[in-house]
């Protein structure tokens, strides 16, 4: 076996996940932030001019009122690490990959606090768990994606992952679709089609933004080429941030949704 091929072996494992449910990913993964409470202002506001998306910043996040101390909004982060490279002693990405959530301010971390980002059990529509907890069909729409995101959603359903064994699928129509799995900025271009999918899916509907660029535009964010008004016409059920995410955030984050242990 090649050198190159060894290393990746090591650092990597195998990889067939028996139980995705309590997997966990080697330490070089980009996962969760920590963001110590010692961090300065000045050193706060250094980190925040090299963040190329605007994710770290400092004082009230988007959602939040009365905050101070800086934060980085996964919705929007790149996981580029140049705040930890800038403050290694402070700032460091953990391999906590379960990042997930129903709640668009819950992706914020603020400076000085651990916790795990979970789902607001109270907002999961009820007909959810009713109809899809045993099978839920999906229709992914590449709205401008680069193919990043949408190569780690072919990955959820290969044979190391296999979110099948949940009867998690993705389908070639809308109309034979749950819900809709959208993946890119949302472009000017892709905006019609983008409706005409969500049109032509059967209600009970379900919205999945997966990936920064779905949930907050990324590094193309206050582009005039972007549309994004279906993001702010329809409320997502599920944000899965990441650049690209992992299978494993998209699918934990799916069978969180779903209520499945």
């Amino acid at each position: 076996m090649p050198i190159k091929e060894i290393n990746l072996f090591h650092q990597h494992g195998r990889q067939f996940v028996p139980d995705l449910r309590t997997a966990s990913l080697p330490a070089i993964f980009r996962g969760r932030p920590l963001l110590d409470a010692s961090i300065l202002p000045e050193e706060a506001v250094r980190v925040k001019q090299l963040c190329p998306t605007g994710a770290f910043g400092t004082g009230d996040a988007p959602g939040t009122v009365g905050d101070t101390g800086c934060y980085i909004d996964l919705g929007a982060c790149v996981f580029c690490r140049e705040c930890e490279f800038a403050l290694p002693d402070k700032i460091r990405f953990t391999n906590d990959h379960r990042l997930a959530t129903n709640i668009r301010a819950e992706l914020i971390v603020r400076q000085g606090e651990d916790r795990r980002i979970t789902l607001d059990e109270s907002r999961i529509r009820k007909e959810i768990r009713i109809l899809f907890r045993n099978a839920l069909k999906l229709r992914q729409v590449s709205a401008a994606g680069d193919n990043a995101t949408e190569m780690e959603l072919n990955a959820a359903g290969n044979v190391n992952f296999d979110m099948g064994r949940y009867g998690i699928e993705f389908v070639a129509s809308p109309r034979h679709a749950d819900g809709i799995v959208i993946t890119g900025p949302v472009s000017a271009n892709m905006a019609a089609a983008l409706q005409i999918c969500y049109d032509a899916t059967p209600e009970p509907r379900i919205i999945i933004l997966a990936g920064t660029n779905a949930i907050s535009g990324g590094i193309f964010a206050g582009s005039p080429a972007l549309h994004r008004e279906f993001t702010e016409i329809y409320p997502a059920d599920l944000y899965v941030p990441g650049n690209p995410p992992h299978p494993l955030t998209f699918i934990n984050g799916i069978l969180d949704l779903l209520g499945k242990p």
